[in-house]
């Protein structure tokens, strides 16, 4: 069974186990566990009770920012990240106090076209170029594509 629901303090051993695997530069897990509390809305995804996918969003005002979102390997290409993000969506829809949601943001790396191709079937949208934003695991740097997702007018 497929469900979608908080991710909570109890989750996030297994959620940074994910977090390992699916990242070349994963956070550190001082980062991971930071991200967590009454600003974030962050959500799992479980198929019969293992965590396959997570998603870390901060809502800051009247704005969210996707900061992470991973999917195990193994069940990729499956729509669960389209499944989680519209979740994720309609979740900050639903927000209206003290101010609604108006937009939700992200980076991603230039390099992730099945990510950049996923945020543009949801309806985000380009914005800019973040100029070597990205580590890359050779020493490099790499550019981030700054996206945005309208919530509301």
């Amino acid at each position: 069974m497929k469900t979608i629901s908080t991710l909570t303090a109890l989750d996030l051993d297994e959620a940074y186990q994910l977090e390992l695997l699916c990242h070349a530069i994963p956070w550190s897990k001082q980062t991971f566990y930071s991200n967590q509390g009454d600003r974030y809305l962050n959500l799992k995804i479980t198929i019969n009770h293992q965590i396959v996918g997570f998603c870390i969003c901060q809502q800051v005002a009247d704005e969210a920012n996707l900061f992470n979102i991973a999917i195990h390997p193994e069940f990729r290409q499956q729509g669960l990240a389209h499944q989680l993000l519209n979740n994720l969506i309609d979740r900050l829809l639903a927000i209206n106090t003290p101010t609604p949601i108006s937009t939700l943001w992200l980076e991603v790396r230039q390099s992730n076209l099945p990510a950049i191709r996923l945020y543009h079937c949801l309806g985000f949208n380009e914005i800019t170029i973040r100029k070597n934003y990205y580590p890359t695991v050779n020493g490099q740097q790499e550019d981030a594509i700054i996206m945005a997702y309208t919530l509301a007018l």
